[in-house]
């Protein structure tokens, strides 16, 4: 969620103000979802409304794996043509000597904003659609077509800016410093939306709840202040890498790296988080400590109450 306006973004959507815009959706859902969780904590339960959100942040996170790996896929390609026109010195760097080498033919929009020299992409734009060439942008229904890779990082030239003529052509241009126009970036506005949804009512919400009941009361508070601590160091540990694993893995292996963990926390939560909708305090305490404790069955503390006192449960 912190990096919503930087993943819009990297979906083709070049404008700051778009991307802030759309990103402010995000922020609504995840107030809405977070009520949602109000109404629905003790009637579905804690733990059934956590597994279901981290069900719905996997598939989201699988879903923004795929969405970004054919936006690369299907990058707009570099102009050898378009980008000369500017000559050296207005040519990204990497690009200059991938021509050198005749490497350059292989370029798309994506290895121009991978480029270490911070470069920049500038897409001409016009309004015929030519099926077998191009792609259409989602954001201005034109048509996108093969331009320049150029030196210069966000603020030398405005992202999103569709006013400037490109090689003399006299056609307008679109550009980019974050991510390539792509007709597959709305897809990825619906699965991060789709991602809040899932995540706020649940994982949002749900384990500070969780947090506050499975602690005997003797170390709740500092039980309750390490899981803090760890869930903060998370936060910090995500805000920091996001950026540079984007770089690293790609904006696909990021969002697949996630999905990753997010399975495997999945797992865990299954096999160790238990149900305390409807216990007491000390009902917790208990069930925790019954031999026969399994957190994917449903305790019964009246039976086990009885077993305590030595009386076994009759059936029938």
């Amino acid at each position: 969620m912190y990096y919503s306006p930087t993943i819009v973004q990297l979906a083709g959507f070049a404008s700051n103000s778009t991307a802030m815009a759309l990103s402010l959706v995000t922020s609504g859902l995840n107030a809405v979802g977070s009520v949602v969780s109000m109404f629905f904590v003790d009637k579905a339960g804690r733990r059934k409304l956590m597994l279901l959100s981290l069900a719905g942040i996997v598939a989201c996170l699988a879903m923004l794996s795929g969405v970004f790996y054919a936006v690369d896929s299907h990058a707009p390609d570099v102009g050898a043509d378009e980008t000369a026109f500017f000559g050296a010195n207005a040519t990204c760097p990497e690009f200059g000597r991938a021509s050198a080498t005749f490497g350059a033919e292989k370029w798309t929009c994506t290895h121009c904003l991978k480029a270490p020299s911070e470069c920049g992409f500038c897409a001409n734009t016009q309004k015929e659609h030519d099926r077998h060439n191009h792609i259409t942008d989602h954001f201005t229904g034109q048509t996108m077509i093969a331009c320049s890779c150029f030196p210069g990082v966000p603020g030398d030239v405005g992202d999103g800016a569709t006013n400037m003529p490109a090689s003399g052509t006299g056609r307008a241009s679109r550009v980019v410093h974050a991510g390539c126009p792509s007709s597959f970036g709305w897809l990825a506005l619906v699965a991060l939306g789709a991602y809040i949804v899932s995540y706020s009512p649940g994982m949002g919400s749900v384990p500070w709840l969780i947090n506050s009941e499975v602690y005997p009361l003797r170390f709740r508070g500092v039980c309750g202040g390490i899981a803090a601590v760890a869930n903060w160091s998370s936060n910090l540990l995500v805000t920091q890498t996001f950026l540079s694993l984007t770089q690293a893995l790609g904006t696909a292996g990021t969002f697949l790296l996630f999905c990753g963990v997010s399975a495997a926390s999945f797992l865990l939560l299954f096999l160790l988080v238990p149900e305390t909708k409807g216990l007491q305090f000390e009902e917790v305490e208990q069930m925790l400590a019954s031999k026969d404790y399994k957190p994917w069955k449903k305790y019964n503390p009246t039976n086990h109450s009885r077993e305590s006192n030595g009386n076994t449960p009759t059936k029938g």
